[in-house]
């Protein structure tokens, strides 16, 4: 399967604050996390422990996924 997005949750410690987000590079997103070089709700909680991946083949398909687990 050829999956170029990505739905992902990451914590910020085991029980934690968790955050879901959806991205084409998940490599790139996950380093920008741990760096910490967006600001926002990951950044301010201390957000950047990956603990789950899904992959589909649209990005329509990764955010109705997302917007499933967030409810």
């Amino acid at each position: 399967m050829d999956a170029p997005f990505f739905v992902y949750i990451l914590a910020s410690k085991r029980n934690g604050t968790l955050y879901i987000g959806v991205t084409n590079s998940l490599a790139r997103r996950i380093a920008e996390h741990k760096a910490k070089l967006v600001p926002g709700f990951a950044r301010q909680y201390g957000i950047d422990r990956l603990v789950y991946i899904e992959a589909f083949d649209s990005i329509l398909e990764a955010r109705a996924r997302e917007h499933s687990l967030k409810r």
